[in-house]
């Protein structure tokens, strides 16, 4: 018979002929015992599901019967038999719906974690098409069953439509995924589900929007942010990427075999293990298993460990594959705890790739991670454990003969189209020993020798082979074998580029490897060499496995003459480069450094001990793509090594570049003042710049000395002569002079420095300069009241630093445009603008930026009276403002917004204390704007109307002018003037005008 229980109650017998079982009491008899088809039901269980509760006298009497009944109405297809714990119903569980239904929602998402997203959409669709109707209709007291089948056919729903994404669907889902969005308003996975398929239908802002939607959503009736991974899909959509599901390395051929490692893998992750390694020696596809396990999970990150020669830079590694970048103004700070703070609210799967000759030092930032990060998982792999307590080992052996033949066969059609197998396939595997490096690299011959030439040659080299070093693994005698006959079957030319190769780190271009291994038009052998399965290309670079790589550079003689080339060759790329970065054609430039970026690094470390005056060179022409891409931490120690080396005196003609070695070694560790600390590097870097006569060839050491020492007005008239009649130096001071006006009370001064400096960028196409000036520039518009003046001058800079893929001034960028939406009324705007700010402040690591955008939170829940939604975004704005010169000013702006909510909630007495604390904080601040924002505070709350009236006019007069907009202090002004009379108020407004030392009042 068939049951169906999804939907009112249908009983069908094997025919199709259908059954009726009676009134209300026999339905909901027998939907009771459908729920547990084939197994006891007790009696107690029964009466209650029946009768509540509460059953009348004789209950048990009156089940039997009802018994009975329905036992005569369903013979003879089948019976309910009589057992000592109650009655079962004699069907198998697949007879009904329900259970049929979770059997293959569970094998859908199976198929979804195998990566066969066509049979899990065509399993799920099966599984939902079982419903006709709400469950369990005729048992109208099972609630919770009830809940639990919604729950299940929902989770159904969203897993069928992961699977139509992930085949390329779109467009047909919005609709579907708004209607589910109406019924289940807090699916945190329906909003993602829904982003994916706007981008998919090429409408981005749409699926901005949906973001703010969910972040609404779950604020007003929760009280909570999105999860980490729906933030991470809205950071992926707002830098104008596709979302990923995942960031693993692309495979260019089939995965075969390993189904057994895999699942364990999968049933370990999917418990309590949250560190798992995969062991085994090289070439046994630890690396290729961990990328197909990888690939069934949501949230990953792949770091490879192999081009890394420092354990120290493992954090920075991670940083970077996760895409967290340093921020321009934030100090270096120790990767470790950025990377900490990065990952402490995801969730996700780190892959740590190659782990063996970094084994302590993985070992211990897999530790940090795992004790500090509780949603992040970690999958490592190496020849050796990690030694981590709680650690799960799962050994990578060879393959067994059947997948190892299949992996042979696969292979060998690559380069034998057509090719169907041969007698002595078997045995070249097992000569193998089913290692699936040695069967690629043996496959790999099959363009040019016969299966059977291959096998004699095979079983030549291993006989050979059995006379040597006994002592070492099978397995590792096997593939050294395996590689050194690969090797010896190549020509002398393809040995020796191959040999040359080995000095990239990350791979090389054909431009490269041509400059770099000095072999006129090598495009042939590298062709060969791909072929052979030596080399892997993609995208036009060219890369040699970790293990081959290793192999071949035991054999070359000349590797300090080819690294002095492969570093004289990336010293004229990044010389090239230089001048490039600070105009239009940056951002073709910033990808062709951050793609060369291993070899960069690889070309310091060499010139380091060797030729520091080189390395000067090639850290200086770097230091600028450094701080664009927020990759100047990792480099501390690199330039501090390269200081001792170099001493205390800058070598002739290298004043600038030994300037920027100091720059580059500030750390945020010393406690001398200005961003990096460390007060003696900050003292010899302005002796040496400040007798420098200048002009500067590398205009950038402006910027990045103001950025480490902070404000410096006294070096104006120096800092004028070393810019030089250089246009990009000089549009760079301008925008320094026009914030120095800014912060000294002088608005004409700096809009006119700012405007001078936009134009100077626009001519060189600087789009890192445009930005900086176009948002100064939309605040003063905005101020003066052109608010559509100031979103489109905002919006422009937004552009700039999105194709940039700038953080920081994205996130400044959004920030201010969300105050002024703010100020224009638009508070569902404002708080998308902040909320996208916060997002992308913490994705970088930039804790006064995230308190920013969290003040921002807390000014638009305060003007929308949500005050105690206000204070707990200001006081988790000052939990994160970082103690440094350029975060003095936020800190005050919190401390304000803490005042004003609790004058909103009637405490004057606690906001006078607020106010206070800000104003005396501001006197430390670089400029006068904070104290100006301190005395219009303090005006809300004066004693009298004439002394806010006072206060209001020394703001003005320290700002140097009025600003139009701001719904506080023009709330504060409607009210000091509704007390005054006109001439009173204007003359106590000028008596502040005149003062500015009363704006501080007292206190």
């Amino acid at each position: 018979m068939r049951f169906g229980i999804l939907g009112p109650l249908d009983v069908r017998t094997d025919d199709g002929t259908p059954l009726d079982p009676g009134g209300p009491r026999p339905r909901a008899l027998l939907s009771l015992l459908l729920l547990d088809a084939g197994h006891a039901v007790s009696t107690q269980r029964l009466t209650d599901g029946l009768y509540g509760a509460e059953p009348p006298a004789g209950a048990g009497n009156a089940l039997q019967s009802q018994i009975s009944r329905l036992r005569r109405r369903l013979a003879p297809h089948t019976d309910i038999e009589a057992v000592a714990a109650g009655y079962r119903l004699a069907a198998p569980p697949d007879s009904v719906d329900a259970h049929r239904f979770e059997r293959l929602a569970q094998e859908g998402r199976a198929a979804w974690a195998a990566g066969d997203h066509a049979r899990a959409a065509a399993l799920l669709r099966d599984a939902l098409a079982l419903w006709r109707g709400p469950a369990l209709p005729d048992l109208p007291d099972a609630h919770a069953e009830t809940a639990r089948f919604d729950e299940l056919r929902l989770a159904a729903v969203q897993d069928r439509i992961e699977a139509d994404l992930a085949l390329g669907g779109g467009p047909e889902l919005v609709p579907e995924l708004r209607a589910l969005l109406s019924r289940h308003p807090l699916s945190e996975r329906l909003y993602g589900q829904l982003m994916r398929a706007l981008h998919a239908s090429g409408r981005p802002a749409e699926a901005l929007t949906v973001y703010e939607e969910a972040r609404r959503a779950l604020a007003d009736e929760l009280g909570a942010d999105p999860s980490p991974d729906l933030a991470a899909l809205h950071l992926e959509l707002l830098q104008g990427g596709t979302p990923q599901r995942h960031r693993l390395p692309v495979q260019l051929t089939r995965f075969v075999g390993r189904e057994s490692e895999l699942a364990r893998i999968g049933d370990l992750l999917a418990s309590d293990a949250r560190l798992v390694t995969l062991t085994g020696p090289g070439g046994a596809g630890k690396t290729r298993l961990a990328i197909e396990t990888a690939q069934r999970h949501p949230g990953v990150c792949f770091v490879e460990l192999a081009p890394l020669a420092d354990g120290s830079r493992i954090p920075y590694a991670v940083l970077t594959a996760l895409g967290v970048r340093e921020g321009f103004r934030t100090p270096a700070a120790d990767g470790t705890d950025r990377l900490l703070a990065a990952l402490e609210d995801r969730e996700l799967l780190l892959v740590l790739d190659n782990c063996e000759h970094l084994v302590e030092d993985a070992a211990r930032v897999a530790a940090l991670l795992l004790a500090g990060c509780p949603g992040v998982r970690v999958l490592a792999t190496g020849r050796e454990s990690l030694g981590i307590t709680g650690e799960m080992l799962v050994p990578v052996p060879p393959l067994r003969p059947e997948p190892a033949e299949l992996l042979f066969l696969d292979r060998a059609r690559a380069v034998r189209p057509g090719f169907e197998g041969h007698a002595r396939v078997p045995g070249i595997c097992a000569a193998l020993d089913g290692l699936p490096l040695a069967i690629e690299l043996a496959a790999a011959r099959l363009r040019t020798l016969t299966p059977d030439e291959l096998a004699d040659r095979l079983d030549d080299r291993f006989r050979l082979l059995s006379r040597g070093d006994r002592s070492k693994a099978p397995r590792h005698r096997t593939l050294r074998a395996v590689v050194e006959w690969s090797w010896d079957l190549l020509d002398e030319e393809e040995r020796e580029l191959a040999r040359r190769l080995t000095v990239f780190s990350g791979g090389a271009t054909l431009e490269a490897v041509e400059a770099v291994c000095a072999l006129p038009y090598p495009e042939d052998v590298l062709a060969s060499l791909v072929e052979k399965s030596f080399l892997e290309v993609s995208e036009g670079r060219y890369r040699m496995l970790e293990t081959i790589r290793a192999f071949a550079a035991e054999d070359l003689s000349a590797r300090g003459e080819l690294a002095d080339a492969h570093a004289a060759y990336f010293l004229r790329l990044a010389g090239h480069a230089e001048p490039l970065l600070r105009g239009g054609g940056q951002l073709p430039w910033l990808d062709r450094l951050t793609a060369e970026h291993g070899n960069l690094v690889a070309a310091l470390r060499h010139l380091v001990p060797g030729d520091p005056e080189n390395a000067l060179r090639l850290a200086a022409a770097l230091s600028w793509f450094w701080r664009l891409r927020g990759l100047h931490g990792e480099q501390v120690a690199t330039a501090r090594e390269l200081l001792a080396a170099v001493g205390d005196t800058p070598p002739p003609g290298l004043v600038e570049e030994y300037v920027l070695c100091l720059i580059n070694a500030l750390s945020g560790e010393g406690d001398g003042e200005g961003a990096g600390g460390d007060p003696g590097l900050l003292a010899r870097a302005d002796a040496v710049l400040g007798a420098y006569p200048g002009p500067l060839r590398l205009p950038y050491v402006l910027v990045l000395w103001s950025v480490a020492a902070g404000p410096r007005p006294h070096a104006d008239e120096h800092a004028l002569t070393l810019a030089g009649a250089d246009p990009w130096a000089r549009a760079l001071l301008d925008v320094g002079l026009g914030f120095r006006a800014q912060f000294a009370g002088r608005p004409r001064d700096a809009e006119a420095s700012f405007a001078r400096a936009l134009e100077g960028f626009r001519a060189v196409g600087d789009r890192w300069g445009m930005a900086n000036c176009l948002e100064p520039l939309g605040m003063f518009a905005h101020a003066r009241g052109r608010t559509p003046h100031a979103l489109e001058l905002l919006d422009e800079g937004l552009a700039h630093v999105r194709e940039l893929a700038a953080p920081e001034e994205t996130a400044d960028l959004l920030r201010t445009r969300g105050t002024v939406l703010l100020h224009r009324g638009d508070r569902a705007g404002a708080e998308a603008c902040f909320a996208q700010a916060l997002t992308l402040a913490r994705g970088a690591g930039l804790p006064d930026k995230v308190a920013a955008a969290r003040r921002g939170l807390g000014d638009a829940a305060r003007l929308a009276g949500d005050t105690a939604r206000a204070r707990v975004h200001y006081e988790d704005a000052l939990q994160e403002c970082a103690a440094n010169w350029f975060s003095v000013g936020e800190t005050v702006r919190i401390l304000i917004g803490l005042g004003r909510t609790a004058a909103a909630e009637g405490h004057a007495e606690e906001a006078r204390e607020w106010f206070r604390q800000a104003a005396e904080l501001a006197v430390e601040g670089p400029g006068d704007l904070e104290l100006a924002d301190a005395a219009e505070a303090l005006a809300s709350v004066a004693g009298s109307a004439g002394r806010a009236a006072v206060l209001l006019g020394a703001a003005t007069a320290l700002r140097g002018m009025r600003v139009e907009g701001d719904p506080d202090v023009a709330a504060t002004e409607k009210d000091v003037r509704e007390k005054l009379s006109p001439e009173a108020y204007d003359e106590a407004f000028e008596q502040g005008e005149r003062l500015r030392s009363a704006a501080l009042g007292e206190r």
